[in-house]
């Protein structure tokens, strides 16, 4: 396999992945709310999609930083 084969075939495993954490949290959801209808299950789907505990701001916990955070040439800083 080629290096952009296995960048492929990679990036397919990850949505893969990400499609089946929706599933999982879909059935989670069903199971604490099993008066909820399909809408409101959606809802906190959703919701559960847009929340980052810890990381409101990016992938980790911490203070938000500029970037790039170091001097180039085309940035000038």
């Amino acid at each position: 396999m080629t290096d952009p084969e296995l960048a492929v075939s990679r990036l397919y495993t990850a949505f893969e992945l990400f499609e089946a954490g929706v599933r999982m949290m879909r059935q989670n959801l069903r199971r604490r709310y099993p008066v909820a209808g399909d809408e409101e299950v959606e809802e906190r789907l959703n919701a559960w999609l847009s929340d980052r505990p810890g990381a409101r701001y990016g992938d980790a916990e911490g203070v938000p930083g500029k970037w790039p955070r170091r001097k180039t040439r085309s940035n000038g800083s």
